[in-house]
C-alpha cells in the first residue's frame, strides 16, 4: 500500500534511475522534497545537477524546460500550486503545445508538468483552483488527471516516456489516500495512459468523473446503492485526448449520465462530455446528461470550500433529477 504522494515520487525515483535525462525541476524540488513532499530524498539520490530547486519563476522554468527537451533532455517541471501556473500560461500554450507542429514534426518536446490541483486542503488564494479546461483546450498538449497512487505512479511513468508534452494532474487532497500499486507495467490494472477506467460497474446511471471527485462519486453510488439504485462510475483519466468509446459505452448501457468536477460547471469540461454523450448517445439517453462542479465564483476562502465543492448531498441529487427526468 502506497500514498498517492509516495506512489509519485517512486515513479519519479523509477524515472530518473532508468533515464540519464530525466531532470526534476521546479521551486523548492530538491533540499526541501517540495512543499508535499512529494520529491523527498530525490535530490540526495541524483544530485542538484539532475533535481533542481529553481528561482520561484514559473514563466522561467517551464521556458527553461522548453529549452531543455529540445537538447534531448526529458525536463519534469513542478508548479507548487495549481494557480501558480499563469505566468507559465505563454509558455506553455504559444511554444510547449505548439513546437512540434510548428517544426513540421521535426521537434519533439517531452515536458512533463506536474500541477498539485483542486480544493479540500483549506488553502488561501490560488492554491485551490481546478484549470484543467484551460489546458485541455490547447492543441497538443496531453493532459492527465491522477485519482489514485495505482494512476498516479503508473500514468507519470507513462508521461515521462512520452515525446509528447503533458499537464499532468495531481488532486492534493488525495495525497494522503493510500493504494494498491502494481509492480510490473504487464499488469493488467496499467492501463494504456489515454484510457478511462470503470471503477465501480453499475445499470441505472453512469457517473463520469475525474481527480477530486473520483472519491465522491464511489461514495455517492455506495450510498445510492443502499437504495436500490445501481451507478457506474467511470474515471476519465486522460482529459485529452478523452476516451470518449468507454464513455458512450457506458452511457448506451445505463440510458443516463451525470458528469461531476470540480471546476466551475460554466466553460467546464463537463459542458465537452455532455456534449459529446448527446451527440452519439442521443437514441440511448432516458433524460438529459447532468453536470455537477464548482459554482462560477472565485475560489472562496477556506472557511466556506465545503459548500463550494461539489459533495455527496449535491451529487446525488443531480442523480435523483436525472432518474426521475
Amino acid at each position: 500500500m502506497l500514498t498517492l504522494s509516495h506512489a509519485i515520487n517512486r515513479a519519479l525515483h523509477h524515472e530518473l534511475e532508468s533515464d540519464p535525462a530525466v531532470m526534476v525541476m521546479g521551486q523548492d524540488v530538491g533540499l526541501s522534497g517540495g512543499v508535499f513532499r512529494v520529491t523527498d530524498g530525490l535530490q540526495k539520490d541524483f544530485g542538484a545537477d539532475r533535481v533542481i530547486d529553481t528561482p520561484l519563476a514559473e514563466a522561467g522554468i517551464v521556458g527553461t524546460a522548453i529549452g531543455l527537451a529540445m537538447r534531448g533532455y526529458r525536463p519534469v517541471c513542478e508548479i507548487q500550486f495549481d494557480g501558480f501556473v499563469y505566468p507559465a500560461f505563454s509558455q506553455i500554450t504559444s511554444q510547449l503545445a505548439k513546437l512540434h507542429a510548428r517544426s513540421g514534426g521535426r521537434i519533439t518536446v517531452p515536458v512533463v508538468i506536474r500541477i498539485p490541483v483542486s480544493g479540500g486542503i483549506g488553502a488561501v488564494e490560488h492554491h485551490s483552483e481546478s484549470n484543467e479546461a484551460y489546458f485541455a483546450h490547447t492543441a497538443g498538449l496531453r493532459v492527465m488527471a491522477a485519482a489514485t497512487p495505482q494512476d498516479a505512479h503508473w500514468m507519470l511513468r507513462q508521461a515521462i516516456e512520452c515525446d509528447d508534452p503533458v499537464i499532468f494532474f495531481e488532486p492534493k487532497c488525495r495525497y494522503w489516500s493510500k493504494g494498491e500499486v502494481a509492480e510490473s507495467a504487464d499488469d493488467p490494472l496499467v492501463l494504456p495512459v489515454d484510457a478511462a477506467r470503470t471503477v465501480r460497474g453499475g445499470t441505472d446511471l453512469t457517473l463520469l468523473t475525474w481527480g477530486s471527485m473520483v472519491e465522491t462519486c464511489l461514495s455517492a453510488a455506495a450510498a445510492a446503492a443502499e437504495e436500490g439504485r445501481s451507478l457506474e462510475v467511470v474515471d476519465l483519466r486522460s482529459l485529452s485526448p478523452i476516451d470518449t468509446d468507454t464513455l458512450v459505452a457506458s452511457v448506451r448501457r445505463t440510458g443516463r449520465a451525470v458528469v461531476v468536477h470540480e471546476a466551475p460547471t460554466f466553460g467546464g469540461l463537463g459542458g465537452e462530455v455532455a456534449a459529446t454523450l448527446a451527440e452519439r448517445c442521443f437514441t440511448a439517453l432516458e433524460a438529459p446528461v447532468t453536470r455537477v462542479g464548482g459554482f462560477n465564483v472565485p475560489y472562496p476562502a477556506a472557511r466556506l470550500e465545503e459548500h463550494y465543492r461539489p459533495d455527496l448531498d449535491r451529487v446525488l441529487d443531480a442523480v435523483d433529477r436525472t432518474l426521475d427526468f
